[in-house]
């Protein structure tokens, strides 16, 4: 069988489903243990980029846009605008730009919340946006 011009494998398609729920999770995990860890937004967008990326190859442009169910611009505009915000704390209260601030939630397993995880979970989407962004303009200029 062949889909868009592409050899179909349902082996693929069909570990890709399960994959790309893995990999986003995978990347929430990467995104939250990366301030005191390796990992962060940056790495974390990567990781749910390439999850969206490998349904792609297995599914097709068509399949992939149904469910990436975000257009690639609004996120990149949502990933600035928490990065920026993530700044802005510091600017009100008078401390040097990007002094973290921190608040502890009560909860054990959560810990402290601070301006750094907003600032990464911007990063997260600018990441993640960008990259989708890409990656479909590239699909695209492929079947013209």
């Amino acid at each position: 069988m062949e889909e868009d011009g592409n050899m179909y494998s349902i082996i693929l398609a069909t570990a890709s489903r399960y994959l790309l729920l893995l990999l986003l999770i995978f990347s929430v995990f990467l995104l939250l243990r990366g301030h005191n860890e390796p990992g962060g937004g940056f790495v974390g967008g990567l990781v749910a980029a390439a999850a969206y990326a490998l349904y792609f190859i297995a599914n097709g442009i068509q399949a992939a846009k149904t469910v990436v169910r975000f257009d690639p611009l609004r996120i990149i505009a949502a990933g600035l605008l928490t990065a920026i915000a993530s700044t802005l704390p510091s600017l009100f209260t008078g401390e040097r730009f990007m002094t973290a601030f921190w608040i502890d939630t009560g909860i054990p397993f959560i810990g402290k919340v601070g301006t750094p995880l907003l600032f990464d979970l911007g990063i997260y989407f600018l990441v993640l946006g960008i990259t989708i962004s890409i990656i479909f303009s590239l699909a695209e200029e492929d079947r013209s």
